[in-house]
This record gives structure tokens, sequence and C-alpha cells, in this order.
């Protein structure tokens, strides 16, 4: 069954903050095959909005990297699963989730990058 994937974006790397983010990606990712994406640009940064859009659009799990505790249990309450504390690419988040080895925590950048670089 495929999944869908709400990732909070800065550039193309999960957004430091959920309640801060101006764009998301939302991600369908099939059992077998690549994984579809649209990215939406927000009118205004808002974690209420964007608990909306998750519940809205049939969200299934959510990365992100900080969320505040209430919308992370809100989110659990509406039976949406939410890893946070990533960093990292998109492409690699995705990649991982695919293949199920991400897991909340995870920091995905190589020796020497990180947000500075973008």
């Amino acid at each position: 069954m495929a999944r869908t994937i709400l990732i909070p974006l800065q550039a193309n790397d999960v957004a430091p903050r959920f309640d801060l983010a101006q764009a998301v990606m939302l991600a369908t990712l099939p059992e077998e095959g690549a994984a579809l994406t649209t990215t939406l640009v927000l009118e205004q940064p808002s974690a209420d909005g964007l608990c909306d859009l998750a519940l809205s659009r049939g969200v299934t799990c959510v990365v992100c990297n900080g969320i505040e505790e209430e919308y992370y249990h809100y989110l659990r309450w509406k039976r949406v699963e939410v890893l946070d504390s990533i960093m990292g690419p998109v492409d690699l988040v995705l990649e991982r989730l695919a293949r199920g080895q991400l897991k909340s925590g995870d920091i995905l950048y190589g020796r020497g990058q990180g947000a500075a670089h973008v």
C-alpha cells in the first residue's frame, strides 16, 4: 500500500522547524518504484495549517526536524506517524524512508555538509 508523506522544506532540506516552513513536499511512496513528489509553497508558515494540510491530503507520515510537542501529539492522536529530529536533504530522506531505514533523530548530512551550505 502506498504511503503519503509530508516534509516541511527549507530549499532541498528538511526545514529546521515545522511551524516556520514556507514550503512542503508531499510524496507518495508506492511499494515498488520511485516516489511521486509535489512541492507546495505555503501562503504563510503555520503549524496549524500544516496539520490541516496533512489531514486533508491523507498523509500517513510527517517527517520533520523540530516540532512542538502539542503538534506532535495532535498528529499522533490523528494516527499520523511522526518522525522528528530528522536533518538532511529530502532525496536522502525519501530514499531511506522507502527502504524502511529512517528513524527519528537521523542526521543525513555527510561530513562538511549541513543547513549552512544552503
